[in-house]
């Protein structure tokens, strides 16, 4: 789900080490949005993370 349409933003996985530095397992998602979005003229509901939306890698339609 959080993938990026454009760029193929995605989750990436880490870890979360604590104040007494244990390790659990961490992930990072993509601050996705769903957009509507011109595509060849026509409106096409696409998922598309927000560096893309400011950037305008994509129009809104």
């Amino acid at each position: 789900m959080a993938k990026c349409a454009i760029c193929n933003k995605a989750a990436h996985f880490g870890n979360a080490v604590s104040h007494s530095h244990r390790r659990s397992n961490k992930m990072w998602k993509a601050n996705v949005k769903s957009v509507k979005v011109k595509v060849n003229g026509m409106a096409k509901k696409m998922y598309v993370c927000t560096s893309c939306l400011k950037s305008g890698a994509v129009e809104r339609a």
